[in-house]
């Protein structure tokens, strides 16, 4: 049974990918080979082009669909979708975004709620993934002893990428079990920035205060560090919805797909010291 992985140069496949290692019949999507990741099969192919995904489809069973966030998603999902249905694929797992819905207080999260309609419509067995706001995001947040962000007081449920890899995974090799599901992936706790900035001031034995930062200044930064308007505009509505409590709860779903646990903060805040404030700044 192949397992088709797209977005494969991205955080959260990369993470699927992790999960997946010593699982047989692997193969990656990419649309530079030079890029792909070893120790696995490597398929050409961009979703964009729907011409060119044929081979790479030919004889998976089970497809793990990502998609940059952006305004082209839902045509990039398309395309991996008819190109599932010609080459016969059993089963899709797609990754979503949390609160993707029509009213979404995202343009990403109702982009989103199209493509999830679209692959439920589609004929094909399905599974659909809505994770909350990545751990991984604070990398690069603290500077000196300051912790910056744009979250207000808002609490936020947020999720280790390594989870969401290994619940991924575990999808991937038994999609059976999760035909028809759709997991809302969080972490165990729904925190603030002022409480992660806690944890950290325990794991690096120093105080580390944390400072709001306006959205307007953080979506100003993004532009300037090269992100693409769409993107920077976008995340910055992500930032004023969890400002105002959007993101603040948690559920159950990654211990029901792997059986265990997800990742505390403190946690992960160990396993990454150096990307989160473990160098003082001169």
């Amino acid at each position: 049974m192949t397992i088709l992985i797209t977005g494969a140069g991205g955080t959260v496949s990369r993470a699927v990918l992790r999960s997946l290692e010593g699982t047989a019949d692997v193969r990656v999507l990419v649309r530079d080979p030079a890029k792909a990741p070893s120790g696995v099969e490597v398929a050409v192919g961009d979703l964009d082009e729907p011409a060119t995904l044929g081979e790479a489809f030919r004889g998976v069973k089970t497809l793990w669909v990502l998609t940059p966030m952006g305004p082209h998603a839902p045509h990039r999902s398309m395309n991996a979708l008819w190109a599932a249905k010609q080459a016969g694929v059993s089963h899709v797992v797609r990754m979503s975004a949390i609160g993707a819905a029509h009213d979404a207080p995202t343009r990403n999260g109702r982009l989103h709620a199209l493509s999830d309609v679209e692959l439920a419509a589609s004929g094909l067995d399905w599974t659909i993934l809505r994770p909350a706001f990545f751990m991984q995001n604070l990398f690069g947040s603290v500077n000196g002893d300051i912790l910056y962000g744009a979250l207000g007081e808002g609490r936020i449920g947020m999720i280790d990428v390594r989870d969401i890899g290994a619940a991924a995974a575990e999808i991937l090799r038994a999609p059976e079990r999760h035909k028809g599901a759709t997991y809302t992936l969080t972490g165990p706790a729904s925190i603030s920035l002022a409480s992660v900035a806690e944890d950290l001031s325990r794991v690096h034995g120093r105080p580390i205060g944390y400072e709001r930062v306006p959205v307007e200044a953080a979506v100003r930064s993004m532009r300037e560090a090269g992100l693409p308007a769409w993107d920077a505009q976008v995340t910055g509505e992500y930032l004023v919805a969890y400002a105002k409590g959007w993101g603040d709860y948690t559920t159950p779903d990654f211990e029901t797909v792997t059986g265990r646990p997800a990742t505390p903060f403190i946690d992960f805040a160990r396993d990454h010291q150096a990307l989160l404030g473990g160098v003082r700044t001169p």
